[in-house]
């Protein structure tokens, strides 16, 4: 295990691949606080990593503006198209994160930025919100997705498990939602209840992740146009009132 020394040409070179990768947010999770959620999700194995990367790559907002008529097939497909693209540059730069890991001497293991493991609890085998909220890069909101002060929720997630050394890059932020219910009522479903996130309760206390499910079940069988719904982050002020960041947002 490197010193101090070692400890900051890893650091570096995480940036080096954050920057080569256009990464719009990344940081580092100390995940012992969490560590029995992550058994009860993901096993033992899963759990036996104390660290996390998270990298956070931004969803264009040229698309996420068109969600409100995402009901024409146009802005189906651009979305489709942008969250599957997204979803595969992230597992390549967790893939290239986990190799420079591994090179160093150190365990790591790349968690997919897209698979569901559990169909029943709706879930995969690692939560990323999870990651990014441990490391400080925003709070889990009333809509059940990860929000940063900046771009809101308006980004996809991929994490990468570490025995790495790396330095934590911030503690868990505290709830910026506030009164504010605009995901909550923007709902086509009412999935969501209101109720902040608190780290003891589960998530059905503010969020019915069946009921979202069913309803991209029901509405790609219908063909009525659209398997696309995201107004959740399409109505976030957090990401709405920053529509054009300068420079990506870094610890």
């Amino acid at each position: 295990m490197p010193g101090g020394s070692g400890r900051v040409e890893l650091d570096e070179a995480l940036r080096r691949v954050a920057d080569l990768w256009a990464v719009d947010l990344w940081g580092v999770a100390d995940l012992e606080p969490a560590v029995d959620f992550i058994v009860e999700q993901g096993g033992e194995a899963v759990a036996g990593f104390p660290r996390a990367v998270a990298v956070g790559v931004a969803l264009p907002h040229a698309v996420v503006d068109q969600l409100p008529k995402r009901d024409d097939w146009a802005v189906k497909v651009a979305y489709r198209h942008q969250y599957d693209t997204l979803n595969r540059r992230l597992d390549l730069i967790a893939s290239h994160v986990t190799s420079l890991l591994q090179q160093q001497g150190f365990r790591a293991l790349p968690v997919p930025a897209s698979e569901r493991i559990d169909s029943e609890r709706i879930c995969g085998v690692f939560s990323h919100k999870l990651a990014a909220h441990l490391a400080g890069l925003g709070w889990i909101g009333k809509s059940c997705l990860l929000i940063t002060p900046r771009m809101g929720p308006r980004l996809r997630w991929v994490t990468v498990l570490t025995d790495a050394p790396l330095e934590p890059t911030g503690a868990p932020m505290a709830d910026g939602c506030g009164a504010c219910r605009a995901c909550v009522d923007a709902c086509p479903i009412g999935a969501f209840t209101g109720e902040p996130f608190r780290e003891d309760e589960p998530r059905e206390m503010r969020y019915d992740a069946a009921a979202c499910d069913r309803y991209f079940r029901e509405m790609s069988a219908e063909r009525r146009g659209s398997d696309v719904c995201g107004l959740c982050v399409y109505v976030c002020p957090h990401g709405r009132e920053n529509m054009h960041p300068h420079g990506r947002e870094r610890t």
